[in-house]
């Protein structure tokens, strides 16, 4: 699949199912602790650090990204598809939220204190996380933060037939190796710090994963937390 028909593909499809996902999908409330508890120790890493804003790419209807804003992070959402933004813009007006892709960010280089991308690159065709990941390392400041949360597996792509409200979907999804995300990463130019592995719930299959990286800083003796 080419980039450009992969995105038309996701453009189509969360366009279509976007009024459903917000009535179909969990509030970050609604999360399990210890999701919240990333997100929470994302947000302080963010606000500790203070090197600028945080990106929320594929950020659906911006529930996450006021999520991130309550904690106390100045949060921008980026999404593929116009529904979802609209959908985003009126359910949080004091939020910016722009329309665009993860392949190619309209941000500028070392912008941002940190990107957040939550279940929100398991539809991107292996061959282009590279590009993707280029584009995280491109718009982080040095020292900035990464938070990477999606479904894994072993290398399996799964065609839903319909997705949240029964709509006819055409999007994939692709279902890597926690090895393989953190070499992609790392090739990429960022240093993962941690990641987590969450085993499926009762009643489902996917195991889904959390990476926490970081662009280098410009300074090589500068540690973490260290002024």
């Amino acid at each position: 699949m080419t980039e450009t028909s992969y995105l038309t593909a996701l453009r189509e499809s969360y366009d279509t199912v976007a009024a459903d996902y917000l009535r179909l999908v969990r509030t970050p409330a609604e999360l399990d602790p210890l999701s919240r508890a990333m997100l929470a120790a994302f947000a302080e890493a963010v606000r500790t650090d203070g090197l600028g804003p945080v990106a929320d790419l594929g950020c659906g209807p911006g529930l996450v990204t006021a999520h991130l804003a309550d904690l106390g992070v100045a949060a921008i959402g980026v999404d593929v598809s116009p529904k979802m933004i609209e959908l985003a813009r009126q359910g949080f007006p004091h939020l910016r939220f722009t329309v665009g892709s993860m392949t190619a960010l309209s941000i500028p280089d070392d912008e941002l204190g940190g990107i957040l991308a939550y279940y929100s690159t398991h539809h991107t065709p292996p061959e282009l996380l590279p590009v993707v990941y280029a584009e995280f390392r491109r718009t982080l400041a040095p020292g900035g933060h990464l938070m990477l949360t999606g479904y894994v597996g072993d290398s399996e792509c799964v065609r839903p037939t319909q997705a949240y409200g029964g709509h006819p979907v055409s999007y994939e999804s692709h279902l890597l190796p926690v090895d393989r995300i953190a070499g992609l990463l790392s090739r990429a130019g960022l240093v993962v710090t941690a990641r987590l592995v969450q085993e499926p719930d009762p009643g489902t299959t996917r195991r889904i994963a959390t990476f926490l990286a970081r662009k280098p800083d410009r300074n090589p003796d500068r540690s973490p937390g260290r002024p």
